[in-house]
């Protein structure tokens, strides 16, 4: 039994929830999103809030009933306040700045490394070693933070790479000289 997926979806003022011909839509200040869904599942509209139902008992219903139930709260979170996952680079001269819609970091390589900013998404760098990675979709911002972490991820003996701002680095001890 989905538990996730009897909890009704609170909307606040200003965004609006539409479910039609299998497309949910939720428009707000911050943008829309749209996403299609399963017909094992349906969305009742009400005031302030959408329950979402399923249409039999089946694994497949259930299992669909809480991850739509999920998706749409993020949706909804998403067009009202955004989402923003912060990354620290940690390193000797390693460091990032936005020129337009590319991300330059240079991570301690021979090259500067370029990475393109999807459509969507807002990166600013607070400090040379701060990035911040902003947007309405959860899926989108957690995906271009993961790829931007992965051109240098923390390393355990000096700590050095990239981060996220809540992530705690397992440090190792080195060998020892005698």
């Amino acid at each position: 039994m989905s538990r996730i997926g009897l909890k009704p979806v609170p909307v606040p003022k200003g965004v609006t929830v539409t479910a039609k011909d299998n497309v949910l839509t939720v428009k707000g200040s911050k943008g829309e999103l749209v996403q299609d869904y399963a017909s094992l599942v349906s969305f009742k509209v009400g005031e302030g809030e959408v329950i979402v139902e399923r249409a039999n008992e089946s694994k497949q219903a259930k299992s669909m009933h809480g991850l739509y139930r999920s998706l749409l709260n993020n949706m909804v979170l998403g067009v009202s306040q955004g989402y923003t996952r912060g990354l620290v680079i940690n390193g000797v001269g390693y460091r990032a700045e936005v020129k337009g819609t590319t991300l330059l970091l240079n991570l301690g390589y021979s090259n500067s490394v370029e990475y393109t900013i999807p459509e969507g998404i807002q990166v600013a760098v607070e400090a040379n070693t701060k990035i911040s990675v902003s947007g309405i979709d959860k899926a989108q911002v957690g995906q271009v933070a993961a790829e931007i972490r992965s051109l240098r991820p923390p390393e355990p003996y000096k700590g050095k790479g990239i981060r996220y701002e809540n992530e705690n680095v397992r440090r190792k001890v080195g060998k020892s000289g005698k």
